[in-house]
């Protein structure tokens, strides 16, 4: 949890404000999951913080929304012409990854156990997209 709130620090992924009056905000979760070796040992332990972006109104709270996302089938070519351009194919594992979008008036909740201990009745006012706010609103 402190990883995945340290990256969205570093992101700037919010500040806190005041609500905006005739505003509500939104809430959050955590989502854990526990990643696996080929052999059932625990690999590590991950957690990310998710807006639940449900509540939000079309044409108030966003216009578009959209997920920028590489098909199946670019993969298959790209690496199905390696080979041929002898090119060398090595594995990347993203750690974080942001959505860089116009967000206009979303604020949420502080997140569950990191709430700012000085300024307890701010909200997050969000400039980057959180995953559960892509998830939900994609529809």
């Amino acid at each position: 949890m402190r990883d995945e709130h340290l990256a969205l620090m570093r992101n700037a992924t919010w500040s806190l404000v005041s609500l905006p009056q005739g505003r509500k905000e939104i809430g959050c979760k955590w989502v854990f999951k526990i990643k696996e070796n080929p052999n059932n040992t625990v690999n590590k332990y991950k957690a990310r913080l998710v807006a639940k972006g449900l509540h939000q109104v079309a044409g108030f709270d966003f216009n578009e929304m959209f997920s920028p996302v590489m098909k199946p089938t670019t993969i298959r070519v790209i690496l199905s012409i390696t080979p041929a351009r002898n090119w060398v194919v090595k594995q990347l594992d993203v750690n974080n990854a942001f959505l860089n979008g116009d967000l206009q008036e979303v604020h949420m909740q502080q997140p569950y156990g990191f709430q700012d201990p000085n300024q307890p009745t701010m909200v997050c006012h969000l400039h980057k997209f959180l995953y559960g706010l892509r998830q939900t609103l994609r529809a």
